[in-house]
């Protein structure tokens, strides 16, 4: 609700505004992939033969509320935009992947095994930053 300047000195550092973006998406009540999605969509990433998984992955997108999905695809826009410029940056696929995945896709409540849902977590949104062309 607070009227940001982006001219100002303060938002010059490329670090405080992906800090600040980031903060955004993990402090929603729910995050951008709905609690509800989670499974399915971990129980996607798992799916061995790709072209299966590929539009397994399409579809549960498509099936996310509007709002989410809009977020998403324009989220995901700009994050293939970062990776083209990983020679300058280094954040490639998996670095943006492993920055993002746990703050975009999490369960409802935190469990035992969080490692192994990090691992599928950062997959799928390795994924579909990878088939952003085919999913959006």
């Amino acid at each position: 609700e607070e009227h940001l300047d982006l001219d100002d000195g303060r938002w010059e550092d490329i670090h405080v505004i992906t800090g600040a973006l980031k903060l955004f998406f993990r402090e929603l009540p729910e995050p951008l992939v709905p609690f509800g999605h989670f499974d399915k969509f971990i129980a996607a990433i798992k799916i061995q033969e790709p072209a299966l998984r590929g539009r397994c992955i399409r579809d549960l997108v498509y099936s996310l509320p509007d709002p989410n999905h809009d977020t998403m695809k324009l989220l995901f826009r700009h994050l293939c935009r970062v990776i083209e410029c990983k020679e300058e940056n280094r954040m490639s696929v998996q670095s943006i992947a492993i920055v993002f995945g746990p703050t975009l896709l999490r369960p409802a409540s935190e469990e035992s095994n969080m490692a192994m849902h990090m691992v599928f977590q950062n997959q799928v949104v390795e994924h579909i930053l990878n088939q952003y062309g085919h999913i959006f």
